[in-house]
């Protein structure tokens, strides 16, 4: 209620003033009409009731805006620093600057412009398809899938708000034991296998299924469970392997693995139930392969371990907006899990 008045108040105020400027235009063109004589004429008078303003020492009006930008813009016909009478020279410019300041204030648009509705409405798609993504997976996804650059910032503004659903306890690991071997310098997965009785000999067997006898490795390194015996080690040392073994009580020492380990918990066998062990190894080797080519690792730029020839995708011209011959994808990943997006040509 206490709006109105003000902008009715500022309606009447821009009201006035263009009212005078009109004015004052259809003055000036009346007076380009007269002869120089009479204008001369008439600006010595005009010049003489201001030397008479400062003889008496009268204080004049206060400058209205109106009376502001026109002699600002009669300035720019004669050189008015002669004419000048009413206000110091300092003055007369520092109207300049404020007229410029408001120019490029109507001029400007403040603040950043809002997102696409159509990004939006994807950012809210992924955020309800994968519960346990946040803005940044969010934001990996979309540059490296749809080659959209989206801070996550702006991911976290427009993802749903979620209900709160308080402590809750962290779930037990499956009892199935998972065997993963990854390769250090770019996060890929060499080989996977599922037991539930893991031996040393089955371990042994695993590590020469998964390294080639033509292989650029130098380092295999591992902790001491009793499942890497010294016929592993003297395996890995016939395949030109340097054994290293980390610190007892330290996963620090072996953090790549150890954050393998938690994701695949985390984005996968925390929200399935394996019902046997080969149901374990199917989805495991389902995952593997959305590990490689579809999950953002930040630690690559962030990037894809071993990304399919499309992938990482072109970064669009506008960063938040598609061209119109292209349309997202999404695939859904071990039933719903997870979920792939893709870009796509649309049919002419």
């Amino acid at each position: 209620m206490t709006r109105s008045p003000r902008l009715f108040r500022q309606l009447l105020q821009l009201s006035y003033l263009l009212l005078t400027l009109l004015g004052d235009v259809v003055r000036f063109l009346r007076f380009c009409l007269r002869s120089p004589a009479a204008l001369a004429a008439e600006n010595l008078f005009l010049r003489k009731q201001f030397t008479l303003y400062q003889e008496r020492h009268i204080t004049p009006r206060r400058a209205t805006n109106a009376t502001r930008l026109a002699l600002v813009w009669l300035g720019r016909w004669f050189d008015g620093r002669q004419a000048l009478a009413v206000v110091q020279p300092a003055t007369f410019t520092r109207w300049h600057r404020e007229g410029f300041r408001l120019f490029w204030r109507w001029k400007s648009h403040p603040g950043r412009p809002r997102s696409p509705a159509t990004l939006q409405a994807l950012i809210r798609q992924m955020a309800r398809d994968n519960l346990t993504w946040g803005e940044e997976r969010i934001t990996h996804e979309l540059v490296l899938q749809l080659g959209l650059r989206v801070s996550p910032r702006t991911v976290r503004k427009y993802m749903p708000k979620r209900w709160e659903h308080g402590r809750s306890t962290r779930a037990r690991s499956q009892r199935w034991q998972t065997f993963v071997l990854m390769e250090h310098a770019t996060r890929r997965i060499l080989h996977v296998n599922v037991t539930a009785h893991p031996t040393a000999s089955w371990t042994l067997q695993q590590l020469r299924e998964a390294i080639p006898a033509d292989h650029d490795y130098r380092f295999l390194m591992h902790d001491h469970d009793a499942i890497f015996s010294r016929d592993r080690d003297q395996h890995a040392r016939n395949l030109r392997l340097r054994v290293l073994k980390t610190p007892p009580h330290s996963p620090q020492a072996n953090a790549l693995c150890e954050r393998l380990i938690g994701t695949l918990r985390r984005e996968c066998l925390d929200f399935v139930i394996a019902c046997t062990e080969h149901h374990l190894r199917c989805i495991v080797h389902a995952w593997v392969p959305h590990y490689h080519g579809g999950r953002p690792h930040m630690a690559l730029g962030p990037g894809l371990p071993q990304p399919p020839p499309p992938l990482p995708a072109l970064l669009q011209a506008h960063r938040h907006c598609l061209p119109e011959h292209l349309r997202v994808v999404v695939r859904p990943l071990l039933g719903g899990l997870h979920y792939d997006y893709r870009l796509e040509t649309q049919a002419a």
